[in-house]
C-alpha cells in the first residue's frame, strides 16, 4: 500500500484524493491549511465518492509518504514546497498545475528527478472544504519515463484516465493553449459563451496564435489547426461555464495570470517573439487583482 500526500486539497486535489482512496490500494494523506473535518465527498460522473483520509495541518505532521501531488495553484509554490522535508529525500513529486514551468517553478526546493510534471484536465469545483463536484473526465498525462508509468499505476482500476506520452512539452503547450484563450472571459467577467461573439473569439485567436508561436520556440509541436480546435472547445461546450482564472476574479482571490498568459510573454521575450495580445491581457488581470485588493 502507497503513502500519498496531496498537498491542496483543492477541487483537483480532492478528486484525486478521492479517487486513490476509492482504489483501496493506498494511504492517503490531505496536506491542508485548515481542518477538513466532515471527511471528503466528491461527486463524479460515476457517483459520489465518500472517504476519510487523515488530513495534517502543519508540515511536521505529515509522516513520510512514497508518492506527493501537488495540486496548490501555481503561484503557492513556495507554500507547497514546506512540506517537501517531511516526505523523504527520493519522494517523487507530482505538479499537478497549469502552465508549462513545472520544474522551474519548483527548482529552488525540488530536485529536477524528483519533480513530475502533469497535465490535468479535471473539470471540478469545491463548493465547501471537502466538497467537490467533479462534473467530467478526469484525465493527466505523464511524460513515458519509469515515474510517469509509476503515477500512472497509482490510479489503476480508478476512472482518472492517466496517459503517458514521448512527448510531454507539446502536450502541455495545446494545454496552454486553450488556458490562453480562458483569460477573456475572465477579463471581460463573463462566462465561456461570450467567445461566441466574433469579436471575441478573434481576440481570443490571437492569443492562442500568439501561444503557439512560443510554444514551438519551445520545443512543441503546434499545429496552425490548433486556433479553431480551441475557439471550437469553448463554443461547443456550456455557455455558462466558468473557468479557474474567472472564478477566482469572482471570488476576489488570486490569479494564476502569470503561470498562463504570463508565461506566454515570458518566454517570448527569451526567444526575442512579440506577443502584444498576452501582455495586454496580462496587464489588464493583474491590474485588476490590484484594485480588487
Amino acid at each position: 500500500m502507497a503513502h500519498v500526500a496531496i498537498i491542496g486539497p483543492g477541487a483537483i486535489g480532492c478528486v484525486l484524493a478521492a479517487w486513490l482512496a476509492r482504489s483501496g490500494r493506498h494511504r492517503v494523506t490531505l496536506c491542508a491549511r485548515t481542518p477538513i473535518e466532515a471527511g471528503l465527498r466528491v461527486e463524479t460522473p460515476d457517483g459520489v465518492l465518500v472517504s476519510q483520509p487523515e488530513v495534517v495541518t502543519h508540515p511536521e505532521r505529515l509522516s513520510p509518504a512514497d508518492w506527493a501531488f501537488v495540486a496548490t495553484k501555481a503561484y503557492d509554490a513556495e507554500a507547497a514546497a514546506a512540506w517537501f522535508p517531511r516526505l523523504g529525500p527520493s519522494v517523487p513529486v507530482a505538479i499537478v498545475q497549469n502552465g508549462v514551468e513545472h520544474r522551474a517553478r519548483f527548482a529552488p526546493w525540488l530536485a529536477a528527478e524528483r519533480c513530475v510534471p502533469v497535465m490535468v484536465h479535471i473539470p471540478a469545483e469545491r463548493d465547501a472544504p471537502g466538497r467537490v463536484r467533479q462534473r467530467g473526465p478526469a484525465e493527466l498525462v505523464v511524460a513515458d519515463d519509469a515515474h510517469g508509468r509509476a503515477l500512472a499505476e497509482l490510479f489503476a482500476g480508478t476512472r482518472v484516465s492517466v496517459a503517458c506520452t514521448a512527448d510531454l512539452t507539446s502536450v502541455l503547450w495545446r494545454k496552454l493553449c486553450l488556458n490562453a484563450a480562458g483569460a477573456v472571459p475572465a477579463l471581460v467577467l463573463e462566462p465561456a459563451g461570450v467567445l461566441r461573439d466574433e469579436a471575441w473569439g478573434e481576440v481570443a485567436r490571437a492569443l492562442v496564435r500568439e501561444c503557439i508561436a512560443v510554444g514551438r520556440a519551445e520545443g512543441a509541436v503546434l499545429e496552425d489547426e490548433l486556433v479553431e480546435r480551441v475557439l471550437d472547445a469553448y463554443r461547443s461546450g456550456p455557455p455558462d461555464a466558468v473557468n479557474s482564472l474567472h472564478a477566482d476574479r469572482l471570488a476576489g482571490r488570486p490569479m494564476e495570470v502569470d503561470a498562463r498568459n504570463g508565461a506566454i510573454v515570458r518566454l517570448g521575450r527569451k526567444h526575442g517573439l512579440p506577443t502584444p495580445c498576452n501582455q495586454m491581457v496580462v496587464a489588464l488581470l493583474e491590474h485588476a487583482q490590484r484594485a480588487r485588493r
